[in-house]
């Protein structure tokens, strides 16, 4: 089954695996607008201002996180700190043709006390878009993100693979994934937008995607 999408949801095989400068890219590079429904951590930049910072967009192409909380940690202890239930039906989504949605880690990071990052796909129902590293563990770790989306019957756009290139990575997962690649973003020692504009993307998003 065949169905046109054009918001899709930006998440991990891990934290810090470079969902932030893949949702740059995106917007830079296909004209995404940008949300991020839960930011944990206040204190430095928050990913909201990171994107405005590096893309240089105008305000418009963002939107407001739902929920922002003050500890860098799982959203779900976040929250309890701060004395605030993540309640999945706040989360709507904005009023954009082409968005990018920008999780909290990986699938299997709790919101709350019964549901996890991998539910908000389900509930926004949007195909997701894997990032993954480029190096060393990245099969495991991407397989198995991909195993909790099939799972959950979420399509998935494709990967998004970042770190030094690593050509017999790229093939295992392009064939044990059953996923397209989408893009190679390298490590940029200086990460700047002129530096992610020279990223060209490998399929089409704005395309129709292959259903889960």
């Amino acid at each position: 089954m065949l169905c046109l999408m054009s918001s899709y949801f930006i998440t991990g095989t891990d934290t810090d695996v470079g969902k932030s400068v893949a949702s740059a890219w995106l917007m830079l590079t296909l004209g995404f607008d940008y949300w991020k429904p839960i930011q944990s951590g206040l204190e430095g930049q928050t990913d909201l201002e990171f994107q405005k910072e590096l893309t240089g967009l105008p305000d418009n192409r963002f939107y407001p996180e739902t929920y922002s909380l003050t500890q860098p940690l799982s959203p779900h202890e976040s929250a309890r700190r701060d004395g605030v239930t993540i309640d999945m039906d706040k989360f709507q989504l904005p009023s954009s043709d082409n968005l990018i949605i920008e999780g909290a880690g990986g699938l299997m990071v709790p919101i709350n006390n019964t549901q996890f990052v991998v539910d908000m796909i389900s509930h926004l129902n949007v195909p997701a878009i894997v990032v993954c590293r480029s190096g060393l563990g990245t099969i495991n770790h991407t397989l198995l993100s991909l195993e909790a989306l099939k799972k959950r019957s979420i399509p998935v756009a494709g990967l998004i693979m970042q770190g030094a290139l690593s050509p017999h990575n790229r093939e295992a997962l392009e064939e044990f994934g059953d996923a397209p690649i989408i893009a190679e973003i390298p490590h940029f020692e200086n990460l700047t937008k002129e530096n992610l504009l020279t990223v060209q993307p490998e399929i089409d998003l704005i395309k129709e995607v292959k259903a889960a």
